[in-house]
């Protein structure tokens, strides 16, 4: 009779420890060897927590991951408790009132979010005084250049100016294509997608133009036209761009062309980093980056991309899942992402880490880049917003309409979207 009896306690005790452990959801995507190790670093989240993660991977394509998470965000579910948003969505999720904000799981909420990126924070995390999310990983466009190649022709620094980028490809590309006819001076995005407007927008930028004015958005302004007539004139005048940048050119061929020593000049993401200096590069320890290039009276410009995390307003077990964010943005955790993935972490205090240093150079350069990078328009119909541009700008570079004409039809367009969301 006692041996049933503690038998019939034990099973009570297991199944009263399995109802209440904690199950949080976490919805993540990239490419396979980053999602491969963050699931490893969710393995150690358990063990030092005892909660179990459900690991839910994403596609790796953008779109199909927003609408992954827009569906159960906007029908109140209760999964996913945690998630990553690109930055252009961070502002739609709050408007739609998809986040719970971090204020009171983080107790002095200054303090806590002095190791992060302020000028990230207040233009994308924060709103009306509330922390809606932290940033995980940080990206901006980055000028990629062979050193090699500068000083074989007597250039000790990357260029400075748009002015100066142009003649020393023209000077180089000429002389280069003597032995490499498929030598180009300048590869950067063109195709008809979000990265043109990434490109668009530094170039706007960098001339005194942009894209927000305000709370609102202004394409059609006489700066982004000269941006944009610079653009098309490297395919269709300078040729320093190949022909196939307004139809082919995303990230990945870009790199790859540079990669293969067809180029001087390279806009990217500091992902193209690591590919270049692997051993099978033909370009390996014949890189370097910089901020990129400005029009003259005007400053250096990069977009700020990246990934940030969140908590759904809809989870059902908030307080735990403030702590797998905490985790997740923790210095310990962001060295490892920047150790082993070579992401460039939301946190400033890990760029002056020796370890991180040591096997990323290159990553003190970028803290000065990605506290002034330039932010996309933060408003809930960006994705409408980024298709107008993605297709007035792409003509434009297919040299079907002019500069000011795309910008002009694209602020129509845009406007009427503006309507739309505004009436609703």
């Amino acid at each position: 009779m006692k041996k049933i009896l503690i038998t019939a306690v034990i099973a009570l005790l297991i199944v009263g420890c399995q109802k209440h452990q904690v199950t949080l959801s976490l919805w993540i995507g990239g490419a396979p060897d980053e999602v491969n190790y963050l699931e490893k670093l969710i393995h150690e989240f358990e063990a030092q927590t005892g909660y179990h993660v459900i690991f839910v991977r994403q596609p790796t394509d953008s779109d199909q991951r927003r609408q992954g998470l827009v569906v159960p965000l906007g029908a109140h579910q209760p999964d996913p408790d945690v998630f990553l948003m690109d930055v252009v969505w961070v502002g739609q999720f709050v408007q739609s009132g998809w986040l719970e904000p971090f204020n009171k799981y983080m107790g002095d909420v200054p303090d806590s979010i002095r190791p992060f990126f302020q000028p990230v924070i207040r233009q994308v995390d924060m709103h009306d005084s509330l922390l809606y999310a932290l940033p995980l990983y940080v990206d901006g466009g980055l000028l990629y250049y062979r050193k090699d190649l500068l000083e074989k022709y007597g250039h000790l620094q990357p260029p400075q100016t748009w002015s100066e980028l142009l003649d020393w490809s023209q000077a180089i590309q000429k002389n280069e294509r003597k032995t490499n006819p498929d030598f180009y001076g300048f590869v950067w995005q063109g195709a008809q997608y979000e990265g043109l407007v990434c490109d668009f927008l530094e170039f706007a930028a960098s001339a005194g133009g942009g894209l927000s004015k305000g709370d609102s958005i202004s394409a059609d302004q006489p700066e982004n036209a000269k941006a944009l007539q610079f653009m098309h004139d490297l395919i269709n005048k300078y040729h320093v761009s190949p022909p196939n940048t307004y139809t082919e050119m995303k990230e990945e061929e870009v790199r790859r062309w540079f990669q293969q020593g067809n180029a001087l000049f390279e806009r990217n993401w500091p992902y193209a980093w690591k590919m270049h200096q692997e051993d099978d590069s033909p370009v390996k320890g014949k890189v370097e980056v910089a901020p990129l290039p400005h029009f003259k009276g005007g400053q250096s410009a990069s977009t700020l991309g990246g990934w940030h995390i969140g908590i759904s307003k809809w989870s059902d077990d908030k307080q735990s899942a403030w702590e797998l964010v905490h985790f997740l943005t923790s210095e310990q955790t962001q060295k490892k992402l920047a150790l082993n993935l070579s992401w460039n972490p939301g946190r400033i205090d890990v760029y002056n880490d020796p370890e991180v240093l040591a096997k990323m150079p290159h990553l003190k350069k970028l803290q000065n880049v990605f506290e002034h990078a330039v932010v996309r328009p933060l408003v809930p119909y960006y994705s409408q917003v980024s298709e107008v541009l993605q297709r007035d700008l792409n003509l434009c570079l297919a040299n079907k309409v002019g500069a000011a004409e795309a910008l002009k039809d694209a602020q129509s367009q845009i406007e009427g979207v503006e309507k739309i969301y505004q009436s609703k």
